[in-house]
């Protein structure tokens, strides 16, 4: 996979430094905008980028790369992805994949159409942690309640709270909570528990209409999901999913798993004991796993979308993207009903 960097802020350097240890990815090439050339050739002469471009047009049209990496603002997602799907590359989308269903929608089908690939940039979804929150869900039984929390007082809110309007609390730019930080929680949702049938949403709104943090309630089946995301305050983070028959505990931010904790009850174990107040206590196995050490969390997302687009898995890709087009419409559904608008 040869890449093309689009931007020169702090997601780009992540990536560029994540991509040194990610297996078949090369970067070729990176785009600034005028004012930012500086930074991109610093950028290029530290990493070996041969290419710095600034015009995106010409780009797309030259650059040796296969595959475009775009780390903008979110509101600049769609029209950059468009443009690259229409010159025959592939894209690889920060989060969130785009601000509205619809655009999600028209990305991919034109990526199909044009016989090239579109992702979203989650990298929950490719941590080996992630495989084995799923493996060890049968250990609880059925599930009852799952509640997340990912609450980290952004950078940006002091400026915010002295009324000046920043990109990630501007409604212009598709920011606030819910599709800034509170989409982890959405992605482990949607993953391992599918589309759930209701959405609400509970925000705490600041001067301007955004979210600076909120609760929100996903409604399954058999269970209801909890969901906190918050920018304006910080809190412990974690996630917890209950079971009939045990939980699932992971104490570190969502979009990073460290350790997690799976207690679930020893049916082999017939015999009964009691607490100090006299009620009966099943007799439980408790188990740890911690994920295993990695150069950087996002390497491994960078290696699978190389695989991906190297072998043609039509299939894995597919996959990708529905739940990518599940989590935007649940987003959409939720911002909705809060009545947000994104300008």
């Amino acid at each position: 996979m040869k890449l093309a960097f689009i931007g020169t802020g702090k997601i780009i350097e992540d990536a560029l430094y994540a991509t040194q240890f990610s297996e078949n990815t090369q970067a070729k090439a990176i785009f600034a905008r005028p004012h930012s050339k500086e930074k991109a050739e610093m950028l290029a002469g530290k990493y070996n980028i041969e290419e710095v471009y600034t015009d995106y047009t010409k780009l797309l049209e030259e650059s040796s790369s296969d595959t475009v990496y775009i780390g903008l603002v979110n509101s600049a997602h769609y029209q950059y992805a468009k443009e690259a799907v229409l010159a025959g590359k592939n894209v690889i989308l920060e989060k969130p994949l785009t601000g509205f269903y619809s655009q999600a929608k028209e990305l991919f089908d034109l990526a199909q159409k044009k016989g090239v690939f579109v992702f979203e940039a989650i990298t929950i979804l490719h941590s080996p942690a992630f495989s084995t929150l799923k493996n060890q869900l049968k250990r609880i039984g059925k599930i009852k309640i799952f509640n997340g929390n990912y609450s980290q007082y952004s950078s940006r809110y002091d400026s915010y709270r002295n009324g000046v309007e920043e990109h990630a609390f501007d409604r212009k730019y598709y920011g606030g909570a819910l599709f800034d930080i509170n989409i982890y929680n959405v992605h482990y949702c949607v993953s391992l528990f599918g589309r759930p049938d209701d959405v609400d949403y509970f925000p705490n709104i600041g001067f301007n209409g955004i979210d600076t943090s909120g609760i929100l309630i996903l409604r399954y089946k058999d269970f209801n999901a909890v969901c906190i995301g918050a920018k304006d305050s910080d809190s412990r983070c974690y996630l917890s999913i209950q079971g009939e028959d045990g939980d699932i505990l992971v104490e570190n931010k969502p979009n990073n798993i460290e350790k997690i904790k799976v207690k679930f009850v020893d049916k082999t174990n017939t015999s009964t004991t009691r607490d100090a107040s006299g009620a009966s206590v099943r007799a439980t196995i408790t188990e740890e796993f911690e994920t295993p050490k990695c150069n950087h969390r996002m390497s491994q997302e960078f290696t699978d979308f190389a695989n991906i687009i190297d072998s043609g898995d039509t299939k894995k890709a597919q996959e990708l993207s529905e739940e990518s087009l599940t989590v935007i419409e649940t987003l959409e559904r939720a911002r909705l009903k809060a009545a947000i608008s994104f300008e």
